[in-house]
């Protein structure tokens, strides 16, 4: 009898894992753009040697309960530390971000500019990281927030995130 319990549970409990790995492989986010690929150049016109722009962005898989989005776009490899070039919050829930536009609420990036700085690495080649959330709220923070400040913000209410790594090196 109780090795029959035994199996019963463990049955049990292998089904919910199955069903819980299912729902989260449903549930993930993905960031793409039609101008470059992960880990692939971004395109001239978004960096400061073109439009300075910011590429469309598409969202798919956003969660059911997502409030609003929120959207960071920094640079690791800066000399001086983390660069941020983007910071979008309080975004409605699209699953479009466009080009050259402005989706939600500014935050403030390091050139002291709310609006999207494209990538202007000194040397080499850098890592642009766009980074989209999914939160259950929209936050009502006052524009030009930090991005340490948006993340503490929204630290608890992330449903889902999703990056897309873009490189760029001035000249090429």
């Amino acid at each position: 009898m109780m090795t029959k319990c035994k199996f019963i549970v463990l049955s049990t409990i292998i089904v919910l894992c199955a069903c819980l790995l299912i729902k989260e492989a449903e549930a993930n986010m993905q960031l793409t753009c039609p101008e470059f690929k992960n880990n692939q150049s971004i395109p001239k016109k978004f960096s400061c040697e073109g439009l300075d722009i910011n590429p469309a962005l598409d969202i798919t898989g956003i969660p059911e309960g997502t409030k609003s989005l929120a959207l960071i776009v920094d640079d690791p490899d800066a000399p001086i530390g983390t660069w941020v070039h983007w910071v979008v919050f309080d975004i409605p829930v699209v699953s479009r971000i466009d080009e050259d536009s402005t989706p939600g609420k500014l935050g403030i990036t390091n050139s002291g500019r709310p609006d999207f700085h494209g990538p202007c690495p000194p040397s080499g080649t850098h890592r642009y990281f766009f980074k989209i959330y999914a939160l259950d709220n929209v936050l009502n923070l006052k524009e030009g927030v930090s991005k340490g400040a948006l993340e503490q913000a929204m630290k608890t209410h992330i449903l889902d995130k999703a990056e897309l790594v873009g490189l760029y090196q001035r000249g090429s």
